[in-house]
């Protein structure tokens, strides 16, 4: 039989007297994609940063390519032939993206000097290599969220490794660059390298994946084939239960119009947009990376200057040069990266969920504590918020209810109309449903919702119409009784 690349058996892991993780068990084959699946809070972070060197295990037996393997730091990992690309990325912005790929194992040349030519030669070789259209001379901080994913992905690459983890590489990627992000895999299958691939998009396990292995509250719960097991049985195996609808659906549109746009432009990435939104309605902007969905959103908060159009709310024209005008207005917006724009991460959930209500909670200019405890608590309740104090740091929660602290932090300023982009990124199929509940609910109640998302499936199952986008414009709109994948990438394309 071919020895296993990585055999896991019995790995514990607590902080703080809490089990994180109570039985993490593992096995990946030379030439195989291993799906590692579970909720948010199943132990799959802990089971990786053990691997990886980032934490040390409680009790556990880890073994690399048959030999006993204890890793006290990820250089330990690196040089054992273990590489990742992690969900959180962490660039240097400064500097080029061939520095970012090699930092720390710079090539040397005469003197004791780095070698540049030699690092951007080999770096962009790398690139054109994986078939990334990006300069290895390009400076991080010019690189959109979708580059940055791709050039930590040729980062963890470029140490030739044997087994390679993939968190959630695709989070930030839209299709086509996804579908290369595939081909590049299969490459390294064919290599006979093992992967080590962790998403909440199931339509990518079943695509990829040959083998899935699920955790469920810090224990291992299943392995086998993807052959031999259905979404439907998969999905309950994460969840603990049988998910009789994955999307919770229940709102119906009324011909009432609350916003109408008229050739709206900005920055140079929206170009002459007009669409309306109607009460109780869905609205859906589905487009590639690059097609202008997410600055439509920011010119309509008040975060892109003014280039052009007009805004109507209610039937009465508006100014939306800031987000306090866009808040007053009744507008909320959920940002695609709760990390870096959702979240203030060195605050903690009371403080995350009123941070946009400060005047509202406040008496005389001091906060009231009260009342901000009264609304932290209100939101906590309302959206399932699993914490144990709305005093822990928001970087504590699961990913799931991060998501969560941000659609409360919205909903407390009692908002008209939704922007939530890409909502359900990096959140498990239990929290998609809660926030596809809470996007319906709102809308069934009278809100209206505009939804940004690059999972086809999403859209099919929640939008009521959908707006398509290339190059800054519209390119088409379909109707929910018209709505399929194949009408949506002809006119995305």
């Amino acid at each position: 039989m071919t020895q296993p690349l990585l055999e896991v058996r019995g790995l514990t892991k607590s902080f703080g007297g809490v089990a994180a993780l109570s039985d993490g068990q593992f096995t990946l084959m030379p030439g195989s994609v291993h799906a590692l699946c579970g909720g948010n809070g199943a132990g799959k972070s802990t089971f990786l940063k053990i691997v990886m060197g980032i934490e040390q295990r409680d009790n556990g037996t880890v073994n690399v390519m048959g030999k006993a393997a204890v890793f006290s730091r990820p250089s330990d990992a690196l040089t054992a032939g273990i590489s990742i690309i992690e969900q959180e990325l962490s660039p240097v912005p400064a500097m080029s993206v061939a520095e970012n790929i090699y930092l720390g194992r710079e090539p040397v040349g005469r003197f004791g000097r780095v070698d540049f030519r030699k690092m951007n030669r080999d770096a962009q070789a790398l690139l054109d290599d994986l078939h990334f259209r990006i300069s290895a001379r390009s400076l991080m901080m010019d690189l959109t969220v979708a580059e940055l994913q791709l050039v930590e992905i040729a980062k963890a690459l470029s140490y030739n490794a044997e087994i390679i983890i993939m968190d959630e590489p695709t989070s930030a990627l839209g299709e086509a660059q996804a579908d290369e992000l595939f081909a590049a895999i299969a490459r390294l299958k064919a290599q006979g390298k093992g992967i080590i691939y962790v998403t909440h998009r199931l339509s990518e396990i079943f695509g990829i994946a040959d083998r899935y292995t699920v955790f469920r509250d810090g224990r291992f719960v299943q392995s086998g084939a993807m052959a031999d097991v259905s979404r439907e049985r998969l999905i309950e195996m994460i969840v603990g239960r049988p998910l009789t609808e994955e999307f919770a659906k229940t709102n119906t549109p009324t011909d009432e119009t609350v916003m109408t746009v008229t050739g709206l432009n900005s920055a140079g990435f929206v170009r002459d947009v007009s669409f309306d939104l109607r009460r109780g309605e869905i609205l859906a902007f589905y487009g590639l990376m690059g097609s202008g969905r997410s600055e439509i959103f920011e010119r309509l908060f008040g975060l892109l200057p003014d280039e052009g159009g007009e805004i109507t709310l209610m039937g009465k024209r508006v100014s939306l040069a800031a987000p306090k005008q866009a808040i007053d207005a009744g507008l909320a917006f959920v940002t695609e990266d709760r990390k870096g724009s959702g979240l203030n991460l060195m605050a903690d959930v009371r403080d995350n969920i009123c941070m946009a209500r400060l005047e509202d909670l406040s008496r005389a200019g001091l906060m009231s504590r009260k009342r901000e405890a009264s609304a932290a608590r209100q939101m906590i309740e309302a959206f399932g918020i699993k914490t144990p104090t709305d005093r822990l740091d928001v970087s504590g929660l699961s990913g799931g209810n991060q998501q969560k602290v941000v659609l409360g932090k919205w909903f407390l300023t009692r908002p008209h109309i939704l922007l939530l982009d890409e909502p359900t990124r990096g959140v498990d199929v239990g929290a998609k449903r809660e926030i596809y509940r809470v996007m319906s609910e709102f809308a069934q109640g009278g809100g209206a919702v505009i939804m940004i998302s690059s999972e086809t499936d999403e859209v099919l199952g929640m939008a009521d119409r959908v707006i398509v986008l290339r190059d800054g414009r519209i390119s088409g709109e379909v109707g929910r009784s018209e709505l399929s994948a194949a009408a949506l990438l002809n006119l995305a394309a």
